[in-house]
């Protein structure tokens, strides 16, 4: 996506002239004749950097400068100041103005301070730049549940999403929709118009996560060649979601509960306290509470973060919504594969229902995008299932998964005979997803419990199609 530039200056011949540079260089151009103006297309488009005029004709540049810097403190803004006007241009700086560019204007100088300005708001720019495409996204993964259970989280969210300071602790196997649960909260509270960013805390080692959450100073390892802004200091005012947080190290827990208890917190390498207001929704598919008892988790972070706990049930505990689910995403995928999917047969249906759902509905969802895009049909059907559905389906039919070995040893053969392969291999399946669901995840962890060398776990993974999980 490319920077979005926003031209305040009252003078057309300026304005346009300016315009048609800007896009020559590359960016998406927004212009505004007006304070007012300027300000109502800040909050609209959340443009990456505004050229702003001193001199304009309702408000004062340095008043637009300052309303801006109140609403939306990361645009970077650059003003433009009639010469000789330093003194002005000294107290924009001071009021949070990135530089300053004297008219008449020149060219190479102003797009060199265009290109510094954007470079230092890198991390600000893809913040906006997500917060642009969030409310689509989530509208399209939003699937309203007919299970009474998730009934009740949707009721529990709502009241929730009301109090925009309580922390919620989100809990439930991967693949359920921890994240969608976190979005709906903030998109329903009085913070919506404000970040929600998020973290995974299981895919960065220690030292980057800490860095990650609370920024750090320059200097403060080797590293470290320029100060960063962290994203507790990014989310302020806003929501900051934080998966797997049961991965996250006692160190770290330390300094999160301080942010938790007095809303502040210190960079690393930092001496200067930053006050910050931001909600924490954490999740996590470990039993937290186990965890605790383990001494692997604080007790005190534990009972802060499930000021209110949301437990989502496993896919295979909801199957009333299978099928408001797979319309979903047969409707999303016709869209965007341009098929024309219409709906599921009966038998296909029943297969469905039946099946365990080891990867909750992120693996329904890549199960139906699989479909849509390899198939042309109006009717999902039985043929165009992975075999993994289909041969689970029918093993359970005879020996249930979970008893598969005990019910095979304990009675006769059949005269057919019994689909040893395929009894084996959901098995192995259902051995490998508990001890991934036990290890939280963790490889070699589940390694260690299934008694696996790692690389054999990880082959299985793939070939099981477990590997998003």
């Amino acid at each position: 996506m490319k920077p979005v530039v926003l031209l305040v200056d009252d003078e057309d011949t300026i304005r346009m002239f300016l315009e048609k540079t800007i896009k020559d260089e590359g960016y998406e151009s927004l212009t505004a004749a007006t304070g007012a103006e300027a300000l109502e297309i800040s909050r609209r488009e959340l443009p990456d950097l505004i050229l702003l005029d001193l001199k304009l004709p309702d408000i004062n540049g340095i008043e637009v400068l300052s309303r801006i810097k109140d609403e939306m403190p990361d645009i970077c803004v650059v003003m433009l100041t009639a010469f000789g006007d330093i003194e002005t241009a000294v107290t924009a700086i001071k009021k949070g103005a990135f530089d300053f560019v004297s008219k008449p204007v020149n060219l190479e100088q102003l797009l060199l301070t265009i290109e510094k300005g954007l470079n230092s708001q890198k991390l600000t720019r893809e913040l906006f730049q997500l917060r642009r495409r969030v409310k689509s996204e989530f509208d399209d993964q939003y699937v309203p549940g007919e299970s009474p259970r998730m009934k009740e989280i949707y009721e529990i969210v709502k009241a929730v999403a009301k109090s925009d300071t309580t922390t919620v602790l989100i809990q439930g196997e991967s693949g359920t929709g921890k994240e969608i649960i976190a979005n709906m909260i903030h998109k329903n509270s009085p913070r919506h118009d404000k970040p929600f960013l998020e973290i995974n805390c299981a895919s960065l080692p220690d030292e980057l996560l800490e860095s990650e959450l609370f920024g750090h100073e320059k200097g403060a390892f080797t590293d470290a060649k320029v100060q960063k802004t962290g994203l507790l200091e990014l989310a302020n005012k806003g929501t900051l979601f934080l998966d797997e947080i049961g991965e996250m190290n006692l160190t770290i827990q330390v300094k999160l509960l301080r942010v938790l208890e007095k809303m502040s917190f210190r960079r690393v390498g930092g001496t200067k306290d930053i006050n910050v207001s931001v909600r924490i929704i954490s999740a996590t598919n470990r039993d937290l509470a186990a965890e605790v008892e383990k001494r692997n988790f604080r007790e005190d972070l534990y009972y802060r973060l499930k000021v209110i706990p949301i437990d989502i049930p496993a896919l295979r505990e909801r199957k009333e919504d299978i099928y408001l689910l797979v319309k979903h995403f047969l409707n999303r995928y016709n869209k965007q594969f341009k098929k024309k999917f219409q709906d599921i047969d009966d038998e296909t249906f029943e297969l469905l229902r039946s099946y365990k759902w080891p990867g909750n509905i992120r693996e329904l969802k890549n199960a139906i995008e699989r479909i849509v895009l390899l198939e042309d049909d109006i009717i999902l059907r039985k043929e165009h299932l992975p075999e993994s559905i289909i041969s689970e389906s029918d093993i359970e039919k005879e020996f249930p998964v979970a008893d598969g070995i005990g019910m095979a040893l304990g009675r006769p053969y059949p005269e057919d005979g019994i689909p040893f392969e395929d009894l084996m291999r959901n098995m192995e399946r259902e051995l490998i997803n508990k001890a991934m669901r036990e290890a939280g995840n963790n490889q070699s962890k589940a390694s260690r419990l299934l008694k696996l060398n790692r690389d054999k776990l990880r082959y299985r993974l793939k070939s099981f199609d477990l590997e998003s999980d």
